[in-house]
């Protein structure tokens, strides 16, 4: 068994307090969830929104939840009354039903762009001239009730360091070239969600500003 409350105090001792952890703990029953609520901390992570609204309500109200998996259209309306980010925002579609689901429930939701950075055709999210295209419309000026607080990406699940690095060197490029041109006057972009279990260190390396880490606090999922 994992001794879940010493991983994640030993990681927290390892980062620099200017990189949020997300303790993400989709698979993981409500007990482990407590332990490492127990140690303090609050932001945890999940996937799927159906296992996230069957624990949020068996747990302490001040967590912080962010939503790091694919996000169907039919699912926002269920968690944009509580969720803290939604970090999966892969089309305009989406993110224009998250508006629209957040300003029925007098919300402004928090969100990062999600780019499609590994080899794996099986991830999702925006290449840069998507992004642009987005960014520069005006459509999107026109979202009030949705912040854009920066990126996120995935790298390819891989053991070559190199490649992962120059993933993640893309996607920084991405948020810089974002932030100057169409975010300069927006102080609450400035997230870059990279680097999980396998990762996390060369993505810190690299200016990640939130971690995603499941399995190095909750232990390997069955």
């Amino acid at each position: 068994m994992p001794d879940i409350a010493s991983n994640i105090i030993s990681l927290k001792q390892q980062i620099p307090p200017s990189v949020k952890l997300i303790a993400v703990s989709k698979t993981k029953p409500v007990s482990d969830v407590l332990e490492a609520y127990h140690t303090g901390h609050r932001i945890f992570g999940e996937n799927r929104v159906q296992e996230l609204l069957s624990k949020k309500d068996s747990l302490p109200h001040d967590i912080e939840w962010h939503l790091i998996g694919h996000l169907q259209s039919n699912k926002v309306k269920y968690v944009v009354p509580f969720i803290s980010m939604i970090h999966s925002v892969d089309t305009f579609k989406l993110l224009k039903i998250i508006n629209t689901e957040a300003e029925k429930a007098n919300r402004v939701i928090d969100c990062l762009l999600q780019f499609h950075i590994a080899a794996e055709e099986t991830k999702f999210g925006f290449n840069m001239s998507e992004a642009t295209a987005i960014a520069g419309s005006e459509d999107f000026t026109r979202l009030k009730s949705v912040r854009i607080c920066g990126v996120m990406g995935m790298a390819t699940f891989t053991g070559n360091e190199k490649q992962i690095r120059e993933e993640f060197r893309y996607l920084v490029g991405c948020f810089n070239e974002l932030k100057l041109k169409y975010f300069s006057r927006n102080p609450e972009f400035r997230e870059i969600s990279i680097g999980m279990s396998s990762d996390y260190k060369i993505a810190i390396e690299e200016g990640s500003t939130i971690i995603r880490i499941g399995s190095i606090i909750f232990g390997e999922r069955k």
